[in-house]
């Protein structure tokens, strides 16, 4: 008989009646170039025939096997894109921390930079003085000169003028600077009032 039909005759699979030809316990033949399997009538009778359900169990196991394949498929693929999309987060954190650092860094040093020009321009108005000026004050009481600097902005905010009002008055400021009035102190693209030492009412009528 052919190997699947001694397989189906012994109840087991053709890969276990393979592997009792090489061991000897079942002998075979080639018959126009397919191999028969030999049984006598002792192994007939010690083999009960169990065809249907081995070949019912074997598929249940193909079957089984594939799915658990399907399954382990799915499950890397799946590991495969959550890798992915956590690499990909990481990097946006990362990104977003680095961008907020030099943010940081870059206000500071603005803020830096305006602090020291507005007590580089508050020094110059009220220290830079000739030699015979020193000698003149040295020669007369001191007289404290005061000064009140502040910013066209703070000023706006403090007297609560309207928002087209707060507006007219900038242009004035900025149409007065480019004419270099010395009221105003410009630093950057910022300006500022020295409120005690002069008078601004034609700016801010």
């Amino acid at each position: 008989m052919t190997v699947a039909e001694a397989a189906e005759h012994f109840g087991i699979s053709k890969e276990a009646i393979h592997n009792r030809i090489r061991r000897g316990s079942l002998k075979s033949v080639v018959e126009n170039g397919v191999k028969m399997v030999v049984i006598d009538n002792a192994e007939q009778k010690q083999a009960p025939k169990r065809a249907t359900p081995t070949r019912k169990s074997s598929l249940s196991n193909d079957r089984y096997y594939k799915y658990l394949e399907e399954q382990n498929a799915k499950l890397e693929s799946r590991v495969d894109t959550l890798e992915g999309e956590t690499r990909t987060l990481r990097d946006q954190k990362e990104r977003m921390l680095i961008e907020e650092r030099e943010k940081i860094e870059r206000i500071y040093k603005e803020k830096d930079e305006q602090l020291k020009n507005i007590l580089s321009s508050i020094s110059s108005q009220f220290m830079l003085t000739t030699p015979e000026e020193i000698v003149e004050v040295e020669a007369q009481p001191v007289i404290e000169e005061k000064s009140e600097v502040i910013s066209l902005k703070k000023y706006l905010k403090k007297h609560n003028f309207s928002q087209k009002k707060e507006d007219k008055i900038k242009k004035k400021f900025q149409k007065s600077a480019k004419k270099d009035d010395e009221r105003i102190i410009v630093i950057g693209s910022k300006y500022y009032l020295d409120l005690l030492k002069y008078d601004y009412s034609d700016l801010v009528k």
